[in-house]
């Protein structure tokens, strides 16, 4: 059965004031990321993601963002793909993401992660966070987390000056958004931390990466990740049910610009790639590059496209707002039907 339900795009938020990019500073960046959520909106696509780098001339800082977006639109859901937790002070960003939540009337799909491979070595450490003896940097985004989780969900936290309020009790963090908890997403990059994920009670957020081989096609591999998740959940005995985000890189050729960008590539070998990262093997999801309805169809057929209920494409976010907005009108348009 085919699941999918939504289709959202994820942003990177390149900027870089090179030939043929409109995002030249950090400024066109953010502005057209809000620009292009109010254009997909009023497509009838349902997700505006963001992806979160530090370090690095590409979105950041993803709460300033998200409220400004939840601001300018009122259906399409706006989340993060993912945010590195090792970089994350627990409390400020039950804050932040409370906050953006609430400005944008609950629509706040929170995608977190133990982070990847970073432009700076040990950035984290420069934000102030450093592994405690021994403990690994995923096992400090892990701990970040669980803090994170319990305070979104209302723990106290910090105990009351009795000369302010006559009492001596636990505060919780302000404000708190309902409903939030439920909307927390792991960023999963193989199968036993997708079964990890189950058993915290996340969502699973698969990308177009994951960080093992077994040396079948990424959809294969990704949808046993998926199908190990919900048994998992299942196990757990958790009562809702989950919800499971993968992203996919999708451009239909559609018009002369689209051709001249990318025609080549829907000429090329389109399949996976095996590489190192992390100091293991990883395999790098196929992009799908051509007419319409070719894509349609090699979607129709991919495992992981089948048992997700929302698919985040990717865009090309220095090309501009209109050309973007081109592309996410076909995928809805011409590629969405076909999925369900």
């Amino acid at each position: 059965m085919i699941r999918v339900k939504r289709i959202g795009f994820l942003s990177f938020g390149h900027y870089q004031p090179v030939p043929g990019s409109v995002a030249r500073t950090a400024r066109d960046a953010l502005v057209q990321t809000i620009e292009l959520a109010v254009a997909a909106e009023e497509l009838g696509i349902d997700g505006a993601y963001v992806r979160v780098h530090h370090f690095a001339p590409q979105l950041a800082s993803p709460f300033p963002l998200l409220a400004a977006i939840g601001a300018r639109t009122s259906r399409i859901e706006i989340g993060t793909a993912v945010i590195d937790m090792r970089y994350e002070n627990p409390f400020s960003a039950v804050e932040l993401a409370s906050a953006a939540d609430l400005i944008s009337g609950g629509r706040l799909q929170l995608g977190i992660s133990r982070g990847s491979p970073e432009t700076a070595l040990r950035g984290y450490e420069s934000f102030g966070f450093v592994p405690a003896e021994s403990e690994t940097d995923a096992d400090m985004a892990r701990r970040h987390t669980e803090v994170f989780r319990a305070a979104l969900a209302g723990a106290g936290v910090a105990m009351s000056n009795p000369q302010m309020t006559g009492l001596q009790q636990p505060l919780a963090v302000e404000p708190r958004s309902p409903g939030l908890s439920e909307r927390i997403w792991w960023g999963a990059g193989t199968r036993a931390s997708a079964v990890w994920t189950a058993e915290q009670g996340m969502n699973l957020m698969s990308s177009t990466l994951l960080t093992e081989d077994t040396g079948v096609p990424f959809d294969q591999l990704q949808a046993e990740q998926i199908r190990m998740f919900r048994d998992a959940w299942g196990e757990a005995g958790h009562e809702r049910e989950p919800r499971v985000s993968i992203s996919r890189s999708v451009i239909p050729i559609i018009d002369d610009e689209t051709r001249r960008y990318f025609g080549a590539s829907a000429r090329a070998n389109r399949s996976d790639q095996v590489g190192h990262l992390d100091g293991g093997l990883a395999r790098f999801g196929r992009s799908f590059v051509g007419e319409p309805d070719l894509i349609a169809a090699e979607l129709a057929q991919d495992e992981a496209v089948q048992l997700a209920d929302t698919v985040l494409v990717t865009v090309p976010n220095q090309l501009g707002v209109d050309f973007n907005a081109r592309i996410l009108e076909s995928i809805n348009r011409d590629i969405k039907p076909a999925l369900g």
